[in-house]
């Protein structure tokens, strides 16, 4: 064998040697990555071996799993927020139109029988169906003017029955808020209609208890002023008509102004000669 083949053979020898380093080099870093699973905050991560669904559910942070053999799936299990307008039936048979949001979260400890159970589309599934039938339920059970007048107790109700539908499917609900109730143009103005008309019924009866006290107060005083007539006819002597007269005759005096009266005939109208 010639030495230039000699040195041909070896340097295939030395490129194969290089050649098997890189590869285990590359299936060692692929065992590697393949080796850990990270789990971001807010989310828990559902454990697949083989395609099934293992009873561990990873929580924050890292952690082994076997390579080729076990798949992590993280999934959030922070709060979140389904809102949506449903349209149901009040008990009087009026159209009502919600519009509500919902604030729920994932049991983080629970996630893998949800992703068994239900799967990654639990909102579509599972939340708006659950959502629009709590709405309806309740709804029919309340006229639509109730619906106004007990808008808490009606939210209160809701929620009670939609955290019992959720927590089936190992899904927490946080709260509620009801936005709006929406009716009908012809409900509306009934109800203005109705507004109106108690608002004039109000008005018509303050100004008849306003009409009765005046007249109330109108006869209490005429009483107070007949009683004080008949005491003062009670209290009225000789003495006293005779005291009355003296008076006027000294204001008489008082306002003379020393003038002897133009007619003759007559007697002084405030003097009485008689009396000594």
């Amino acid at each position: 064998m010639s030495d230039d083949n000699v040195v041909n053979m070896n340097s295939f020898k030395q490129g194969g040697k290089w050649l098997v380093t890189i590869l285990v080099i590359a299936v060692i870093a692929l065992l590697g990555t393949q080796s850990f699973a990270i789990i971001s905050a807010g989310h828990s991560g559902i454990v697949l071996q083989l395609g099934a669904v293992q009873p561990k559910v990873l929580q924050e942070g890292l952690h082994f799993k076997i390579p080729f053999i076990q798949t992590v799936i993280p999934i959030e299990v922070r709060v979140q927020k389904s809102e949506t307008s449903q349209t149901s039936a009040s008990r009087d048979l009026q159209t009502v139109s919600t519009t509500i949001a919902v604030n729920h979260h994932l049991d983080a400890n629970s996630v893998n029988k949800l992703y068994q159970q239900v799967g990654l589309d639990y909102n579509t599934r599972i939340v708006d169906p659950a959502i629009a039938e709590a709405l309806k339920a309740v709804t029919a059970q309340y006229t639509a003017e109730e619906l106004i007048s007990k808008r808490s107790e009606v939210s209160g109700k809701v929620k009670d029955l939609l955290t019992t539908k959720l927590s089936t499917y190992y899904i927490v609900l946080d709260e509620i808020n009801i936005r709006e109730f929406t009716f009908s143009e012809e409900f509306n103005r009934a109800i203005e209609s109705k507004q109106i008309a108690e608002q004039q019924a109000l008005k018509s009866k303050l100004d008849l208890e306003r009409i009765k006290i005046e007249k109330e107060q109108e006869i209490t005083k005429a009483q107070a002023q007949a009683e004080a007539l008949r005491l003062q006819k009670q209290e009225v002597t000789p003495e006293l008509i005779q005291l009355r007269q003296i008076e006027a005759q000294l204001e008489a005096i008082r306002k003379w102004d020393g003038k002897m009266p133009n007619v003759t005939g007559g007697a002084m109208p405030f003097i009485d000669v008689n009396k000594q």
